[in-house]
């Protein structure tokens, strides 16, 4: 079984005679995303001046300013909101089960596997309601949510509408008897080999009066928790990877009442999960059900990115790769669990460092660590004892790590200014504004503001100017960073080697 493979579709199983299957294109085509207009950036408030800067002559703006501290970069996981690796606890084909531990035990090894700084649950629909008006949520998942308050990790969600990897389909059953399903056939490329598939009419009334109801369930409990950090879109088809591949067409009758139900399906989410990104997967709109004008509204309304995969479809590198520097976005791809079959050594590389590698070609914030359908912290670990160059890499570059590489200092008719030179060792943007401010030891903030959305960006220097009260001594003040996402912001920690406080803030001193 080859999942997520769409390079090749010869041989395409037919599906149910009048079912209405038909050719659709979404609104907006496919296109570069290169300064593509997705509409303006997340608003600030408080922003901060950001140049330009300059020493000398009678129109200098930082007369007299020196460099009076320096940083340089960290090498260890920095844990931030919005970036890192993600440990997965459970995917289509359920939580680990491991010989001899406990369903607790398992998780709990996962959990602290130490490169992972966040944690992923996917579940099918019916595994977490199984009547209407309430859900119900599985062991793993209660032991998942435990587990990530002991650690101080938070997690990633998504719930599928439809999975080839189960016997019966994801809806709970009180809906399956309340909707038309359309046969699409089989096939041994995807999911349980000889197992018929079938795709629900998600414009069924009954199947949209369910689907909001879990949303606006699934969202009153989760939407800003602080265990949260984002939430896959529910799509359409396997996975809810939007795409019923290798099957052709869609279940709608016609091309208008599929891109309908997918917009309405995206736009009850996007109003219900005002906190909590949302990110959508990137798969080109091979079953034309309107992908293209789904992703669209998730950029313009500052939600994420996903691909679940990142070796195939030039359309997906395209759009992650350039893709608004404030929007996150999650690589998601299997690796080896260590044993010999698995490792597919070409070259000298093996097939998942040649995976990592590519994954950072295309700048995300989140990278998966996970053993497709044998997920276990020993595959994880055996994996990483024996090549864990990649994985170190990966793990201490992904997603942003910023940090004051230079700051200056000056006064200007008696108010000390701090300047500084910010810097990005990451490979991403910001995905979010990031804010920086000034306290003092009794905790009072002196000044500060955000940065434009986005920046600083990789391999560039952004300045940024923080005024200070008349008559206020700079030196031992504290310099805090926090991200805001959604107007909703999370502590920042600098990722520099020079000595931090407990609380990831930078005391300021003179150090060059």
């Amino acid at each position: 079984m080859q999942r997520r493979t769409f390079i090749k579709t010869t041989g395409l199983i037919g599906i149910m005679a009048g079912a209405g299957w038909r050719s659709a294109s979404g609104r907006v085509p496919p296109h570069n995303w290169e300064n593509y207009d997705f509409g303006p950036a997340p608003a600030i408030t408080d922003r901060l001046y950001q140049g330009p800067f300059s020493a000398y002559g009678p129109d200098a703006t930082a007369p007299g300013g020196d460099v009076i501290m320096a940083t340089t970069p960290s090498n260890l996981v920095i844990p931030n909101y919005g970036m890192g690796l993600v440990t997965y606890i459970c995917d289509e084909a359920g939580p680990p089960r491991v010989e001899g531990d406990s369903l607790y035990d398992s998780i709990e090894q996962l959990v602290r596997f130490p490169l992972g700084t966040k944690l992923y649950l996917r579940v099918d629909w019916r595994d977490i309601q199984q009547r209407p008006g309430k859900l119900d949520f599985p062991e793993h998942w209660k032991i998942t949510f435990e587990l990530a308050r002991k650690y101080n990790k938070r997690i990633g969600l998504r719930i599928q509408l439809m999975s080839p990897d189960i016997e019966d389909h994801s809806v709970p059953a009180f809906l399956a008897e309340k909707i038309p399903f359309v046969k699409l056939g089989t096939t041994n490329e995807i999911g349980i080999p000889g197992k018929v598939h079938y795709a629900p009419r998600y414009d069924h009334p009954a199947f949209m009066t369910a689907f909001k109801e879990l949303d606006d369930l699934l969202s009153e409990a989760c939407n800003g928790h602080e265990r949260i950090e984002f939430v896959d879109t529910y799509m359409y088809g396997f996975w809810g990877e939007g795409h019923t591949w290798p099957f052709s067409g869609n279940p709608f009758p016609d091309e208008v009442t599929a891109e309908r139900t997918f917009i309405e399906l995206f736009e009850h989410q996007s109003k219900n999960w005002g906190k909590t990104p949302l990110l959508t997967n990137t798969q080109p709109d091979y079953s034309n059900v309107g992908n293209s004008e789904v992703l669209d509204r998730t950029i313009r309304s500052h939600n994420w990115l996903r691909t679940d995969t990142i070796f195939i479809e030039n359309e997906q590198i395209e759009a992650l790769s350039n893709r608004p520097p404030w929007i996150g976005a999650l690589v998601e791809n299997g690796i080896s669990d260590g044993t010999a079959d698995s490792l597919r050594i070409k070259e000298g590389v093996t097939r998942s460092d040649n995976i990592i590698y590519h994954a950072k070609d295309v700048s995300p914030t989140y990278f998966s660590l996970w053993n497709w359908h044998k997920i276990s912290a020993g595959g994880l670990t055996s994996y990483y004892r024996q090549f864990p160059d990649a994985l170190d890499n990966i793990a201490t570059s992904v997603g942003y790590r910023v940090r004051p590489s230079w700051i200056w200092q000056y006064d200007k008719e008696g108010y000390p200014r701090i300047v500084l030179g910010l810097v990005n060792d990451g490979v991403a943007g910001i995905p979010g504004a990031l804010r920086i401010y000034l306290k003092n030891d009794q905790g009072t903030i002196h000044a500060g503001g955000s940065l434009d959305p986005g920046y600083p960006l990789p391999g560039k220097v952004r300045q940024a100017e923080i005024p200070l009260p008349k008559g206020t001594d700079w030196n031992g003040l504290k310099l805090y960073a926090e991200i805001e996402v959604k107007n909703v912001r999370y502590p920042v920690n600098w990722a520099c080697r020079e000595w931090l406080n407990e609380d990831g803030s930078l005391t300021l001193r003179k150090n060059i």
